[in-house]
């Protein structure tokens, strides 16, 4: 990598080494020598084993939980930016505190605008990153955003299902738009579940707008975390009449009773991309890969051209 025939680099992050690799096989090209050294206390450093000085540097972390990931991603972009690297693009394929993007209630924090405010203040010079829970976090960074879209994945893979009968729902009321643009794409009809909350992580109640009766319906959203909400849909849709029920989401939280919810429920899949790593034993879990679709923005980016062309909707 040291061939100045290689105007940029791509090195990975400790617990996003799965996907850097992947990339770098679309891109021909090997990762980067990154060196994390780990104290007794929980500290680490960060180090670059090789020259970045005048390189396009792509550093490729989701930031899911623990903290860990972002920190250490933080510390990739400021140990580029002292070793002179020309440009310092952060891909982050899943966008952690996304979920904090404005004041729902009084003296609560808005954690996707701090965590855009670290990463600028870190140094980096652009971020490229998938399916935001808001699009309109892009305008939280000072530097600009290349959001892509799982959709261009996520439909040619509903389209190999050759559903007959296909209806696109959505969880929530949030998620309409993006629903909407799946059934305007499909030509299909659409519904959508209404629920309350008592509290994060907890549905009271939910209804369904719409017919689903003899319908195989495709629930979309954009992440499943305990997997309350799409498995208290999937039974309501089942219920009301739906043929069969699927679920596709971009960003594979799965955390506390999720897989036992999926499992249960009346799902036939679950599909995610792997912006996120599966650890779980769901049966019906199934992931994506979104590593052609990121290593084609890098190539893009490098050759100033427009990334705008993969989108489908």
């Amino acid at each position: 990598m040291s061939d100045s025939k290689n105007p940029f680099m791509v090195f990975s992050g400790t617990f996003t080494n799965y996907l850097s690799e992947k990339i770098c096989q679309h891109l021909g090209m090997p990762i980067g020598k990154m060196q994390v050294t780990r104290f007794s206390d929980g500290e680490f450093e960060i180090c670059f084993e090789e020259s970045i000085r005048g390189r396009d540097v792509f550093l490729v972390q989701s930031t899911f939980p623990s903290a860990d990931n972002l920190m250490e991603l933080l510390l990739m972009i400021d140990a580029a930016k002292r070793a002179s690297a020309r440009t310092i693009s952060a891909v982050i394929p899943y966008f952690g505190w996304a979920r904090q993007d404005r004041k729902s209630k009084p003296r609560v924090s808005i954690g996707a605008k701090l965590v855009a405010d670290l990463l600028s203040v870190a140094g980096v010079t652009s971020v490229i990153t998938m399916d935001l829970h808001a699009d309109q976090e892009q305008g939280f960074f000072d530097v600009p955003v290349n959001h892509l879209y799982a959709s261009s994945i996520m439909l040619p893979y509903i389209e190999s299902l050759k559903l007959k009968n296909l209806c696109i729902a959505s969880p929530d009321v949030g998620g309409s738009k993006r629903a909407s643009a799946y059934a305007k794409y499909f030509g299909c009809p659409m519904v959508m579940c209404n629920k309350s909350r008592v509290k994060a992580n907890e549905v009271a109640t939910m209804q369904v707008i719409g017919d689903v009766k003899g319908y195989d319906v495709v629930i979309v959203d954009d992440m499943v975390d305990t997997a309350g909400s799409i498995t208290k849909a999937a039974q309501l849709l089942k219920d009301q009449g739906a043929n069969s029920v699927r679920a596709i989401a971009s960003h594979c939280i799965m955390s506390g009773p999720a897989d036992q919810r999926i499992e249960e429920s009346p799902l036939v899949e679950m599909v995610f991309t792997d912006s996120i790593p599966y650890k779980g034993t769901c049966s019906k879990v199934k992931q994506l890969s979104v590593a052609a679709l990121f290593a084609e923005t890098i190539k893009r980016i490098e050759s100033n051209q427009s990334i705008s062309s993969q989108y489908i909707i």
